[in-house]
């Protein structure tokens, strides 16, 4: 397993997290407060309309992956994404109580049609293709696809773009991983789908694939801990509009104005920034492929 000292700051912002709540589910004796207009208060302390009342759902993917989460369990407010979702949930007034997590897969989650969760966190990047069916919360986290291999790999010392131009890679069904293999790379060969990163990680050790690719924090975790000889081949560029991830939310949803009010705080106070020190890898050391 990798060292904790992979993913977190030492520490000044390992204590501001503690004091932020940032590691854990909210307090259960802290009082939030929540949005309000000069007309009243639009966004209720734990009283929104959601799926149950008095309740906030969430909703993930299992395998719930690291750094998101930890140990595939998003209630332990562990790991990037848990965290964020324990601040939003804090920002609406609910506590650790009245937060119920929810499995959903990604495709489910994104796909038109009524939802089980009031928001779901799940690395989804913001697009406009995506709006058609979802809303999106304002973004808390700004994202850089990697490719990943192994050593010994025809790519393993790839420098660009081009470098990859011959190569059999793959991602994650419905990414923007996906996408950035085929817009962005467009290899000669047909880039393999994974049903999730599980299989494309698989399908990277026996040798199905060169490479495969995902977003940076992912990329560090998983040729730090999960693979044998991982190596971080580069970052992509970013193209056009920069990729950002955002809270899914059922098309037109209630909630979304309030969701994105607690995201906004979240990051205007601070909070996002020193929870990205404390859970994600610093991207420092993976070059830039051109």
């Amino acid at each position: 397993m990798v060292s904790r000292n992979t993913f977190t700051s030492v520490g000044g912002a390992a204590l501001l997290v503690a004091a932020l709540a940032g590691c854990a589910p909210a307090d259960e004796n802290s009082s939030p407060t929540a949005s309000a207009s000069s007309s009243g208060n639009v966004c209720p302390a734990g009283a929104l309309t959601t799926k149950t009342a008095g309740k906030l759902t969430i909703g993930t993917d299992n395998p719930a992956y690291e750094p998101w989460f930890s140990d595939n369990d998003p209630k332990n407010g562990k790991g990037f994404e848990s965290a964020v979702a324990y601040q939003v949930a804090q920002r609406l007034g609910y506590t650790q109580d009245n937060v119920i997590w929810t499995s959903v897969t990604f495709n489910n989650a994104i796909a038109p049609g009524p939802k089980a969760f009031d928001f779901d966190i799940n690395e989804f990047s913001i697009t406009p293709e995506r709006r058609n069916a979802v809303d999106f919360s304002s973004p808390y986290y700004l994202v850089r696809q990697t490719v990943i291999t192994t050593k010994g790999s025809k790519i393993a010392s790839a420098a660009s773009i081009a470098d990859l131009k011959g190569a059999k890679l793959g991602a994650q069904v419905g990414t923007t991983s996906y996408q950035a293999i085929t817009d962005l790379i467009k290899p000669s060969a047909k880039p393999s789908v994974f049903n999730n990163n599980d299989d494309a990680k698989a399908a990277l050790v026996n040798g199905t694939v060169d490479g495969i690719v995902v977003d940076l924090p992912t990329a560090f975790y998983m040729t730090s801990a999960e693979l044998d000889n991982g190596v971080i081949v580069g970052q992509l560029p970013q193209v056009g509009t920069p990729e950002q991830f955002g809270l899914v939310l059922d098309k037109d949803s209630v909630l979304t104005s309030c969701v994105s009010q607690a995201v906004d705080q979240l990051r205007q106070d601070g909070t996002l920034a020193v929870l990205e020190k404390t859970w994600l890898a610093d991207s420092g050391g993976a070059k830039e492929l051109s």
